[in-house]
């Protein structure tokens, strides 16, 4: 079950956020993981000759921390019903950390179900956006 009680819940609150840091190893595991062993992630020669200059993370591994902050606010009814829309803004880069935020932008009741509205994004630590968008989920 989530943290979050949908009778209390007003618009504009913060959502419990989650910081982790990216290291080269969490990307190759998530290499393994996902089957995704483009050279950007996982080569760092390769990657040094980019645009980006190194390798970086796997976008959809920045979604994960963000899914993984709507379940630990939703539980469930994220899991079930939860939907993200998102723009990626910039890389994620092994040697820094990285917190996904929110805050409750609308809650309503819809057909029978208790649903929370999120601006969500995820930031480095000096508060560059790398992710935003908004996430939406049933609670019970």
């Amino acid at each position: 079950m989530g943290t979050l009680d949908f009778a209390k819940i007003e618009v504009g609150s913060e959502l419990p956020s989650i910081t982790k840091e990216i290291t080269q190893e969490k990307i190759n595991r998530y290499a393994d993981a996902s089957g995704d062993y483009n050279p950007i992630h996982i080569d760092p020669k390769f990657a040094e000759n980019t645009m980006f200059k190194g390798t970086i993370g796997h976008g959809m591994m920045t979604l994960a921390y963000l899914s993984e902050m709507m379940t630990g606010c939703l539980g469930e009814g994220w899991i079930c019903e939860g939907n993200l829309e998102v723009t990626f803004l910039g890389p994620t880069r092994p040697g820094k950390s990285y917190t996904a935020k929110g805050k409750v932008t609308d809650k309503r009741e819809e057909g029978g179900r208790k649903l929370v509205e999120c601006e969500v994004w995820c930031e480095d630590t000096e508060g560059n956006k790398v992710v935003a968008g908004k996430a939406i989920g049933a609670i019970d």
